[in-house]
């Protein structure tokens, strides 16, 4: 999912922690278990169908639940599901569910509920860029392409408490999307009730998770979760209230932070180093790479649907001085799309399957020379001396900082070519890279799940989530192969060598793998972070 960078980072290994340290708070009592949290940009939307974003997907991870609920960054416990039974051919799940849970306006969650959130997905109607993840469920892969009914899709209710979904293909990690928010069920009596308004304020919804939203009227930077009495599990969930607020400015949060006004903040580049050995100073991996695309598509811009062009900006940058720049060298720089410490191939991790050669062209420090070269090449095919850049990013403190770094960069290593920031609102952001209404774009891309597919689907041809608009057809059936081979190794292999088209003809360009960098007040117990998602169902202020 698309991260706004809700806590200030770079770095990566598999991304979960729970944070556990001692002490106490001022800013809550253990009677009142009330957490004051932040998050860096606005909510986008509470429609799971629609969102794309750990902003939303951290808020309806807490006001929703699935079948599964992820307790670390692999693994999962049960939730809805109460037992699951594969048949032997990996092809059909069969689910039961808890009975007796309850929608917060009163009606029963059943599986019924899963076939309408699933099927509304799915429905090309409804615009979710996330219908792709359903890609291998019976029938979806024709549904989202319109050309069958999203009733035909593969999963059905038994009664009201069965749910058995029927796939064309096994599904290595089909598990693991069932604890991701996109899966989650939905209430049809609520979407049919508040229409076009669902999602878009927290009255305009119906919740079955551990918290439900209050006070988010779409737009504001404040508002609240508080405890759900009607959830199945509610004597495990402690909190009372938690108190959410945007805070785009780390030295604001921090005085907040100080202030005991807050009970987590993000850090800055001199923050960190300042701060080490802070009490609650805590990094957290998160399964993420932070990276620039090239708006390729008809509204892009011809300077970067050249190759050569593409390679000389890449080339330019100077990865090790970018990431201590934005957080004091806590990241690590990006040679690949797929995140480091994601994935375990054969003993090792799966990023250094990927061919050197590929990987060369986006080096820690950066190559002028080489990115010469490539500039003087493509300026002639372009028939040009000289270009013009728009750099967009969000407006938060360390995507700006982002921006200015690589503006340096490759002003200073190549004169010819001028970049213009211009930094906006991360939902003004998500919206002109779904537009791909950029000429340059600054996003992070976190797993949804711990596999490179997570990543590697996203610039497949026509994918919802492929900004770029970048097109490659061998890319396309290396993609397309790995999905339907029964062979683990060769899986991986055709994982691999797409990652290397990818990389070789510069369709995106990474620039660090991102770690979340903090204070977080040690009277927090088990807030749990799971690749770029917080979830507080079992937090409490000690």
């Amino acid at each position: 999912m698309k991260i706004s960078k809700i806590f200030m980072g770079a770095g990566v290994v598999l991304a979960a922690a729970s944070l556990s340290a001692c002490g106490s708070s001022k800013a809550s009592s253990s009677t009142k278990q009330v957490l004051n949290w932040t998050t860096s940009a606005e909510i986008p939307t509470m429609d799971l169908s629609k969102a794309t974003d750990s902003v939303s997907f951290t808020q309806i991870s807490n006001t929703f639940e699935g079948l599964y609920r992820f307790t670390s960054a692999s693994k999962l416990e049960p939730a809805l599901a109460t037992s699951e039974k594969i048949s032997k051919d990996g092809k059909t799940y069969t689910f039961t569910l808890r009975k007796g849970t309850k929608w917060s306006n009163g009606d029963t969650v059943t599986a019924k509920d899963f076939v309408y959130s699933w099927r509304r997905t799915v429905n090309p109607k409804t615009e979710s860029e996330y219908s792709y993840l359903f890609s291998g469920i019976k029938n979806a892969e024709k549904i989202v392409a319109g050309k069958k009914p999203a009733t035909s899709l593969g999963i059905k209710a038994v009664g009201k408490y069965k749910l058995v979904v029927t796939l064309e293909r096994r599904i290595p990690y089909f598990n693991k999307l069932m604890g991701f928010g996109v899966f989650f069920p939905q209430n049809e009596r609520a979407v049919k009730k508040y229409g076009s308004k669902y999602g878009t304020a927290s009255k305009y919804m119906a919740y079955n998770g551990p918290y439900v939203q209050k006070g988010w009227t779409g737009s504001n930077l404040s508002w609240k979760m508080v405890k759900n009495k009607t959830y199945w599990d509610k004597k495990h969930v402690k909190l009372s209230q938690i108190n959410w607020s945007v805070q785009k400015s780390t030295n604001t949060s921090y005085n907040l932070y100080q202030s005991k006004k807050l009970d987590a903040t993000s850090l800055d580049s001199s923050q960190i180093k300042q701060l080490k050995k802070a009490k609650g100073f805590t990094t957290l991996a998160q399964g993420a790479t932070y990276y620039m695309e090239f708006g390729q598509g008809t509204k892009g811009n011809k300077y970067v649907k050249n190759a050569n062009i593409r390679k000389a900006l890449s080339l330019a940058i100077d990865r090790k001085g970018l990431v201590s720049t934005v957080d004091g060298g806590a990241s690590q720089p990006a040679s690949t799309i797929t995140a480091k410490d994601l994935t375990t191939v054969n003993g090792k991790d799966y990023i250094d399957t990927v061919s050197a050669s590929a990987k060369s062209l986006y080096p820690a420090s950066a190559n002028k020379q080489l990115a010469r070269k490539y500039l003087e090449k493509g300026l002639k095919e372009l028939g040009v001396s000289k270009i013009k850049l728009t750099l967009t990013s969000s407006d938060t403190d360390s995507a700006k900082a982002t921006a200015e770094a690589l503006q340096s960069n490759i002003e200073s290593a190549l004169p010819e070519v001028k970049i213009e920031v211009s930094s906006v609102p991360f939902k003004t952001l998500l919206s002109r890279l779904g537009a791909h209404n950029f000429q340059l774009g600054l996003i992070d891309w976190i797993a949804d799940f711990a596999d490179p597919i997570s990543f590697l689907d996203l610039f497949t041809t026509g994918n919802s989530q492929n900004d770029g608009q970048w097109s490659n057809t061998t890319y396309d059936k290396l993609i397309a192969d790995s999905k339907t081979t029964s062979s683990d190794a060769k899986r991986w292999k055709d994982l691999a060598s797409a990652e290397d088209v990818l990389l070789n003809d510069t369709g995106v360009c990474p620039l660090y793998y991102l770690t979340t960098v903090m204070l977080v007040r040690p009277s927090v117990k088990k807030a749990v972070n799971v690749r770029g998602s917080w979830d507080f169902k079992e937090t409490y202020i000690k």
